[in-house]
């Protein structure tokens, strides 16, 4: 027993240095933060599939994992769109679901804010512009942010969400007179 008491005093503490401070943790945060300092309340967010292939997707329910728990900062999801403050649009839109869209984006109340998710939502991706595709998300309803990637991370659909925040609040500044004149 000395033995070893001797070796561990000559030896000293060895241990692995700290880990870097985690990005996402930091995204965490300050999403957080900025949801209910703008909103006071949690976020609601419809998810709307316009013709995806259901990757954004996988992404967009990783969000709800123990590892991310969106549900935690204060984002729900919801299922009507009279309840949602954002949508999260996925998918080049097809024809078949222009419509839909359509309704939804009209029947999600004001101010309301438009993510585009994957490339398909910011270009038509593989799938392009022509024939069932109309392309781009932005081609059918206007859009707030878009998270490019095929399909993007859990940790940029958060920055996406917190980008659409902060356009939301510079625009409800500078409607309000106190912002700066673009």
């Amino acid at each position: 027993m000395l033995k070893t008491l001797r070796q561990i005093r000559r030896t000293g503490i060895v241990t692995e240095p700290l880990p870097a401070p985690d990005h996402a943790l930091r995204i965490r945060a300050t999403l957080e933060r900025r949801i209910l300092g703008i909103l006071g309340r949690a976020l609601a967010v419809r998810m709307v599939d316009a013709g995806s292939c259901n990757g954004c997707e996988l992404e967009v329910h990783a969000l709800t994992n123990p590892i991310y728990n969106i549900e935690g900062l204060g984002v729900h999801f919801v299922a009507s769109p009279r309840h949602a403050d954002l949508l999260l649009v996925s998918g080049p839109v097809t024809v078949a679901m222009r419509d839909p869209l359509l309704r939804v984006y009209e029947a999600t109340p004001d101010p309301k804010l438009v993510v585009a998710v994957g490339d398909c939502g910011r270009d038509g991706g593989v799938f392009g512009c022509g024939g069932p595709s109309l392309g781009a998300v932005a081609n059918v309803i206007p859009v707030d942010v878009v998270v490019p990637g095929c399909p993007p991370s859990p940790n940029r659909l958060l920055a996406g969400i917190l980008a659409a925040l902060d356009a939301s609040a510079a625009l409800d500044v500078r409607q309000e007179g106190r912002g700066r004149a673009e």
